[in-house]
């Protein structure tokens, strides 16, 4: 059983499913970070404030005995308080955009480096140029 496992992990198509996991899950904190450090302050500062991922809507009274930033949002969850999240969640579809078009580009980039252009237009058979040189023979 060790040896089919070792030959399992052995093949081609293992190790480059793995080191697609490594490199995507390495991706996808870039695109996160593109998305929570660049392109979401900006966002969230066009429609006044500065961090767009807290913005909710509270759903439920705030206990009594809370005692962190009512306008916290992270603050708010953590204290059981029921909130609608809507500014984490726009920042997760961003995220998850941003992240499908970039992969959707370098599939496209891929498919078109892969692509084989046409066959060239064959040309003459061994035979046709060996008859070729032999009527040239002749013809001398």
């Amino acid at each position: 059983m060790l040896s089919e496992f070792r030959a399992f992990i052995a093949r081609g198509n293992v190790l480059d499913l793995a080191v697609a996991v490594i490199i995507g899950a390495a991706f996808a904190t870039i695109t996160t970070s593109l998305t929570e450090d660049m392109i979401m302050p900006v966002v969230g500062a066009i429609f006044g404030g500065l961090g767009f991922s807290s913005y909710f809507t509270l759903l439920g009274p705030v206990p009594a005995d809370f005692a962190g930033d009512p306008q916290s949002y992270a603050d708010l969850k953590k204290a059981g308080v029921a909130v609608l999240g809507w500014g984490q969640f726009v920042t997760v579809v961003i995220n998850f955009l941003i992240l499908a078009f970039i992969i959707f580009l370098l599939v496209r980039f891929a498919n078109k480096a892969t692509r084989r252009e046409p066959d060239a237009p064959a040309g003459p058979t061994e035979i046709e140029l060996l008859a070729e040189i032999r009527d040239e023979l002749k013809r001398r």
